[in-house]
């Protein structure tokens, strides 16, 4: 059975239409980067609770989730009205197998993302473990409009301290902007642009890679990797890529 704990809201971040982050604070249980918890409202008599994966490092005690506002959704609407002050309920365990502990060995690592998915990532590159264990990363991040692009000075932050061993390659699809590839992520893959821009190869040799975001995606670029030779990994069965749907 969950252990449900109130969570203070301290900060609401809306990036653009809709679009947003929550900041609060709650007493939950330590948990490791790329892990989910489940934030509940009580509406109607009834306790509604959605998975988010957490944005912020374990090491921070100020928590945060990134999240789209779906039109009639049962919880999001609710969280995005939600205001500085505001209490929420979180469980006190996170959950998940989509972390780096859960990975085989490679040279470089691949973290590929669509929309809010990105979150997830930014969690696990601001813990010490993927520069100890890899020699370059790269982050992919595909969203329809420039606007959706979030956690810029995060980013630029990681490119400060880490420099050619990180690359952040964005991806818009239904804009043409300079900053960015333009596209989805299976276009930029199978043409060749991600490696360029990476300045890195895909390869089953020396790459392993983190898919996390819509099934249509990840079921595309699954298959993309599998024609390269590469396999799911499984416990079992060590592999060259992981996959996660994003909550």
């Amino acid at each position: 059975m969950e252990k449900w704990l109130k969570g203070t809201i301290v900060e609401k971040r809306h990036w653009s239409d809709k679009l947003y982050s929550l900041c609060f604070k709650a007493p939950v249980d330590a948990f490791i980067a790329g892990q989910f918890t489940r934030l509940a409202l009580d509406i109607d008599g009834e306790r509604v609770a959605r998975p988010y994966s957490f944005v912020n490092p374990p090491q921070d005690q100020l928590l945060e989730v990134h999240f789209n506002e779906v039109e009639n959704g049962p919880l999001s609407p609710r969280l995005a009205a939600l205001k500085p002050g505001d209490r929420i309920w979180v469980t006190a365990k996170a959950n998940g197998f989509f972390t780096l502990d859960q990975l085989p060995q490679s040279d470089n690592l691949w973290m590929i993302a669509t929309g809010t998915a990105l979150g997830v990532y930014l969690s696990i590159l601001r813990t010490e473990l993927p520069w100890q264990r890899f020699q370059q990363i790269v982050l992919v991040h595909n969203v329809p409009y420039k606007g959706l692009l979030s956690y810029g000075e995060v980013i630029t932050n990681l490119t400060q301290l880490y420099g050619e061993r990180f690359r952040y390659l964005p991806i818009i699809s239904q804009e043409q902007v300079d900053i960015a590839l333009q596209g989805r992520i299976l276009a930029a893959l199978e043409g060749g642009q991600l490696e360029k821009h990476a300045g890195a190869a895909l390869t089953s040799e020396k790459s392993h890679v983190m898919l996390c975001g819509n099934m249509g995606m990840i079921r595309e670029v699954s298959a993309a990797l599998e024609a390269r030779g590469m396999r799911k990994h499984r416990k079992k069965e060590p592999g060259h890529f992981t996959t996660e749907k994003y909550h």
